[in-house]
């Protein structure tokens, strides 16, 4: 059928043009969900673009939602609601053009991909303003309350508007504007109120929080992610970074929820999952952001990198973890050395000196910090930093989770039935072994403490032997008892046992732990390992604190550096800055500088986005050294050298030494993650060299065969 024509009057004459049916689109019409992937939409809504014919209809399941579209850009935009769980079609149509796109809805408590909820699960909403969670049940199952009994532990959203005083408090903003009124200057040079909008809820079964300045918001996200270590079962609390004064009065809204902090669980999968929910609400009622930038530490930057490496830009665009681990469940692997060697240096005079425990831990040991245990100078950061993670992580008997909200809980006792490990907390991952207990991947077979000091020629062999024939490793789960004093004050002061010894295998030699191979290799395909594969910005911030036995080591973020140059030969995309800490604080924060950075970052790879993350970086996103005033001391590429390369030491390097692990004493790389080493024969690394000058006897080749009867670790 030919197209009907007009005349048209062109230069004096007429001519003939067709014209296109009423009904004809000019563009193919195209769909996209804007606020999550079409097969993980969540709480019934989804934020849809329709771009091709601005008349198109668009129909919800067949139902016409047209009038939730308004004109965005080329196209419209529109929050469609009423998405029935499971499957729904939306369907944008112009004349003879159709074109649908398919969507999975799943319920705002979850799950998307996390799996089955984890049971029971403590309510907290009414620490955080929300009032006590909705009943859910008449089963006796979970928290009490009005009307039955909360399982999942939801409770209705809560808007309310915020106000900072020039006290530096947040106030609930009345009427009329109070005569305390702070105020804040935008990036652009306004000055405004210092008024918050805040929104408060549960998604995912864990509370958020969204906030951004009343009349300042510039478009700018932060996506605020909390440490911590704790093993599940309870629904959190928000923290204070959900208000963050800085990031609030220089214009950025900032997401946050009790389920993207590692105080309250460590099961990144779900933790993930939370986050891409969290970030889906924000975009169904603000819109997409320009970016959204990670700030976090500690588990908060473990976060980021996880996060960063499993789902690319869809929870942020850029990220700033700070005193960084490039992952938590490689941290077990020699964490769990900790107490089985501090054991051992405590009954043998030998290591009285604290300076000198360095040699088997690799961290770092001080003769002059204060103990936390003993009350006396000499300490390490096995002690201050590490010590009662092996409980919290490896007994199912013992926790430290004992907040009041469990005498609401029921049915009576259910808190006892729970194996409060971090393997079970996880057992979705790890998997359950057949006596009903969670894998666990820790390995310590063939492993040879102190092997470096032994080559270094700071242990005599015969140090080295009585180290590795004692120092042991721990129970099965199944075998374990409860914890003595400190972990459990009732047994305080008789029953000490800060070394955990009645869950460890002791004795002559004592017997190694092998990890459950199943539990290995599925968290290595799980997600929760940093493998590398992360495309965003980073900067990668810390303040030096081995001189404070701090746990937050500074050499885990030449870990994640290395993990990505072995994964692809890239690490361009993440710069590394430490600021000196203060002796006696306060201590000076770089990450206002850090926001800059990644601000001008962003816009470089708006405005050239074929160059790529790294071709886009701005002069001051290089590695950098601060002293403890903020002043830069050094910047550029080789500022770190000697750290991952052979090459002299870089200004930076020099200036803030490095430490290790009691793995990589053992002779393990440093970007650690060997859950279980290859091992070689004793006799095949001898004839290697492996023991460097050492030239073991007939006798002493005996004893390394006893303790190591399958091998020893060939890290190379």
């Amino acid at each position: 059928m030919k197209a009907p024509v007009i005349l048209v009057m062109a230069a004096s004459f007429l001519v003939a043009a067709p014209v296109a049916p009423a009904s004809a689109s000019r563009v193919p019409l195209s769909l996209e969900v804007l606020s999550s992937r079409p097969d993980q939409v969540s709480g019934g809504d989804a934020l849809i673009r329709v771009d091709g014919d601005a008349r198109a209809r668009v129909l919800r399941n067949g139902e016409d939602v047209t009038e939730a579209f308004e004109r965005s850009g080329k196209g419209r935009t529109g929050l469609v609601t009423g998405l029935r769980e499971g499957e729904n079609t939306i369907t944008a149509v112009a004349g003879r053009h159709r074109k649908s796109i398919e969507l999975h809805n799943h319920p705002i408590q979850g799950p998307i991909f996390s799996g089955e909820h984890q049971y029971p699960f403590l309510c907290k909403t009414e620490r955080s303003g929300l009032g006590p969670p909705k009943p859910d049940n008449q089963d006796g199952q979970g928290m009490r309350v009005e009307g039955g009994w909360s399982r999942d532990c939801f409770a209705p959203t809560v808007n309310d508007r915020l106000y900072r005083s020039t006290d530096g408090t947040y106030k609930p903003m009345p009427a009329e504007r109070p005569a305390d009124m702070a105020t804040t200057t935008l990036p652009g040079g306004r000055t405004v109120d210092f008024v918050v909008r805040r929104e408060r809820g549960v998604i995912n079964r864990f509370l958020y929080s969204i906030a951004m300045l009343e009349d300042g918001y510039t478009g700018r996200a932060v996506y605020r992610f909390d440490g911590g270590v704790a093993i599940g079962h309870d629904q959190g609390t928000i923290g204070g970074g959900a208000l963050d004064a800085h990031q609030l009065g220089q214009g950025y809204a900032i997401m946050y929820s009790s389920g993207t902090r590692t105080s309250t669980h460590y099961n990144l999968i779900l933790g993930g999952e939370t986050a891409l929910m969290v970030k889906e609400r924000f975009i169904e009622r603000y819109g997409q952001p320009l970016y959204t930038v990670g700030v976090g530490a500690s588990g908060g930057a473990i976060q980021q990198y996880i996060y960063g490496q499993n789902h690319g830009t869809r929870v942020i665009d850029a990220a700033i973890p700070q005193y960084s681990y490039p992952d938590m469940v490689t941290q077990t692997i020699h964490v769990g050395d900790c107490e089985l060697l501090e054991r051992y240096m405590d009954r043998h005079p030998r290591w009285a000196k604290w300076d000198d425990r360095t040699a088997l831990i690799g961290m770092n040991a001080s003769d002059t910090v204060a103990n936390p245990y003993t009350g006396r100078p000499g300490s390490d950061e096995c002690v201050n930093g590490w010590r009662g993670l092996t409980p919290l992580t490896m007994n199912p008997l013992w926790t430290s989770n004992n907040d009041p909200e469990w005498q609401r809980m029921d049915p009576p006792g259910v808190k006892d039935t729970v194996q409060w490990t971090h393997w079970d907390d996880l057992r979705k991952v790890y998997g359950v072994d057949k006596t009903g207990y969670a894998r666990s991947t820790w390995d310590n077979v063939g492993v040879q403490y102190g092997l470096e000091a032994l080559t270094d020629g700071v242990l005599t062999p015969e140090e080295f032997l009585d180290l590795n024939a004692q120092a042991g490793s721990w129970k099965e789960a199944a075998d374990m008892v409860q914890e003595g004093c400190p972990f459990v004050p009732s047994a305080c002061p008789a029953d000490l046992d800060p070394w955990s010894a009645r869950n460890a295998h002791q004795g002559d030699p004592a017997p190694r732990r092998t990890g459950d191979p199943v539990a290995i290799r599925n968290v290595l395909r799980s997600g929760l390992v940093f493998g590398g594969d992360i495309d965003i910005p980073v900067i990668d911030w810390r303040h030096y604190l081995e001189e404070e036995l701090d746990m937050h080591n500074a050499h885990q973020s030449f870990a994640s550096r290395k993990r990505m140059l072995d994964h692809d030969g890239q690490a361009g995309n993440q710069v590394i800055w430490f600021t000196d800490a203060r002796p006696d604080g306060p201590e000076f924060d770089q990450t206002p500088e850090a926001l800059k950075v990644i601000d001008a970052w962003m816009a470089n790879i708006r405005k050239y986005p074929a160059r790529g993350v790294i071709k886009n970086k701005p002069p001051q996103a290089v590695d950098r050294c601060f002293a403890t005033d903020g002043t830069e001391i050094a910047a550029g590429p080789h500022v770190w050298d000697g750290v991952l390369d052979r090459r002299a030491p870089g200004a930076c390097t020099k200036r803030f030494p490095l430490y290790g692990t009691a793995r990589t004493v053992a002779g393990g790389p440093i970007e650690g993650g060997v859950y279980k080493c290859r091992l070689q024969p004793v006799d095949r690394a001898i004839a290697k060299g492996l023991y460097g000058s050492w030239r073991p006897t007939p006798d002493q080749r005996a004893r390394l065969k006893q303790i190591f009867p399958t091998g020893v670790c060939d890290y190379r």
